[in-house]
């Protein structure tokens, strides 16, 4: 079990904080060295003045090295712990800097931040510069976001169907479907639909139709036509003349359908007036319109309509449920589909982009920068409610091991300092 924790130690690797702490206590040692080591060679030249007086003018000048040195440390270590804390716990005046005015740092800091990043001119400078729907293509447009995103979709569409009660869906949907149903006049959405066929020309496609319908009629009966027409005409006739006219009636039938197909025949350009004038009718007419909601209500009274709009829940969830269990599905290849074309027309369109970033920066504009005094005071508030000594633990570990490169600094500035003044002390005496 100890091997087993050895090992385990052995392979931890550490992060950034564990880094910077490890850093910051190197600093402090080497910085609480210094001092030590300038207060040794303070003691040493004190002691050398006294045992070798003959070489008391030079040691002069390491000791005063030394002795502004340990000045130099002890000022710079007295400011640098002063920001965090009493200096040995002594309740000396403007010290503990930080935990005294935690409050006010927390608006300072709000104050800098709304002030300073989210000013208007600041904003919009920088949502311009960071181009996002352009980034947004570029990561829209990779295969792999697609097949990530339709893939997470899918594995996110049956656990949202289970979460559901199915009586409360059916019931919306049912709901959702008759009132929309209900909403829509039939007529003029019958006219809309029929035009769109007319535009197409699916009304001469429904005419071949028929042509080809009544010529099939004509020739799976000719027996019975023929039969018809001989029980018709003259019984006087003989029976030669009676199946020529019906040989007659069925050329005539069959070469009349025939002509029909030609697209300038008359008659289909009479089809075509009396289609446009249905639609016509449907669209502006009182009475078609009142018949059209008559014959809808009628419609969604029906027993079967009804059962029907009750089983759609169920169909659409039992589709989804097979869908998704074959794995490359309907509802995975539309969502990489989707994504991949967006990102691809998004990457194309300069246009589609510049409308993209100039609403994410009007939106930003609209709901961040007029609520920034409400955020400066939510990070006031947060600085405020933080553990005083959490707080300075953290400020310390992140600049700790640059204060202590003001003390080191402190300490050989110092002595240069108390070296210089020496030497001059020396000179003009």
């Amino acid at each position: 079990m100890n091997m087993a924790a050895a090992i385990t130690d052995s392979k931890h690797i550490p992060g950034p904080q564990e880094l910077r702490a490890a850093q910051f206590r190197r600093m402090k040692r080497l910085a609480t060295g210094l001092l030590a080591l300038m207060f040794a060679l303070f003691v040493g030249a004190v002691i050398a003045q006294s045992r070798w007086p003959q070489y008391a003018p030079q040691l002069a000048y390491l000791r005063a090295f030394a002795e502004a040195a340990m000045v130099g440390a002890i000022a710079d270590w007295f400011a640098v712990v002063a920001l965090f804390r009493r200096p040995f716990g002594l309740p000396i005046p403007h010290t503990a800097i930080i935990p005294r005015n935690k409050e006010r740092i927390g608006q300072s800091l709000g104050a800098f931040i709304c002030n300073n990043f989210l000013a208007p001119e600041p904003v919009a400078s920088k949502l311009d510069s960071l181009d996002v729907a352009g980034r947004l293509a570029r990561w829209l447009s990779d295969p792999a976001t697609g097949e990530r995103l339709g893939r997470r979709a899918a594995g996110l569409v049956p656990a949202l169907m289970d979460a559901l009660d199915d009586e409360t869906v059916n019931a919306f949907a049912r709901g959702t479907l008759t009132r929309g149903l209900a909403s829509a006049q039939a007529a003029p959405l019958a006219a809309r639909v029929l035009s769109v066929l007319v535009a197409h020309g699916h009304h001469q496609a429904l005419f071949d139709n028929a042509l080809d319908m009544v010529s099939g009629w004509l020739l799976r009966n000719e027996v019975l036509i023929r039969e018809r027409v001989t029980d018709r005409s003259w019984k006087w006739l003989p029976r030669w003349v009676d199946r020529k006219l019906a040989d007659k009636v069925m050329d005539g039938s069959l070469d009349t359908l025939a002509e029909l197909r030609d697209p300038a025949h008359p008659w289909r350009g009479e089809f075509q007036e009396a289609v446009l004038r249905f639609i016509d009718r449907l669209a502006h007419d009182s009475q078609m319109r009142a018949r059209g909601e008559a014959i809808k209500a009628e419609m969604l009274k029906n027993p079967l309509v009804q059962e029907y709009l009750d089983s759609v829940w169920e169909e659409t969830r039992t589709r989804l449920r097979t869908d998704l269990s074959a794995g490359e599905g309907v509802v995975r290849q539309t969502v990489e589909r989707a994504v991949t074309t967006l990102g691809t027309r998004l990457s194309e369109d300069g246009r589609m982009r510049a409308v993209g970033n100039r609403w994410l920066r009007r939106t930003v504009e609209r709901l961040v920068v007029p609520q920034r005094a409400e955020i400066g005071n939510f990070i006031a508030g947060v600085v405020a409610r933080w553990d005083t000594r959490t707080l300075v633990d953290k400020l310390e570990l992140q600049v700790g091991r640059d204060l202590q490169y003001i003390r080191i600094n402190g300490t050989l500035v110092g002595g240069l300092v108390g070296l210089l003044i020496h030497a001059l002390a020396h000179l003009l005496g």
